[in-house]
């Protein structure tokens, strides 16, 4: 019997324009996202069908759709991920995701920021 099972999508890397100086609107920077989904695949286990499981490609354009929308702050970018994935992909039980800014002007030696959160 299946206790758990997991889909992770691993450093997803995409150039965005998030953030709340005027300068990260026109310059833009690099993020990354990882992506957990608590998913029972037992079904796809037996089958070998896509159907039974949760399309990575789709997921994939999920979070790049969502990526390519402008905003503030990264908490919001990673709800709105979080919540069309939940409502696009009706057999994910929860989104555990990690979003992260690569070199965020902070003024200070620092590799990145990142948000993380889990729903539901």
């Amino acid at each position: 019997m299946l206790m758990k099972s997991e889909i992770i999508l691993k450093g997803m890397h995409f150039f965005a324009y998030h953030g709340l100086l005027p300068q990260e609107a026109v310059v833009g920077n690099e993020y990354v996202v990882t992506l957990t989904l608590s998913v029972d695949i037992s079904k796809a286990m037996q089958t070998d069908n896509v159907h039974d499981t949760v399309n990575y490609a789709e997921v994939y354009q999920v979070v790049k759709v969502e990526m390519q929308q402008r905003s503030n702050l990264l908490e919001y970018v990673a709800g709105r991920i979080a919540h069309r994935i939940l409502h696009d992909f009706p057999t994910v039980i929860s989104v555990d995701i990690l979003l992260e800014k690569l070199n965020p002007p902070l003024g200070a030696a620092i590799s990145s920021s990142a948000i993380h959160l889990v729903l539901p």
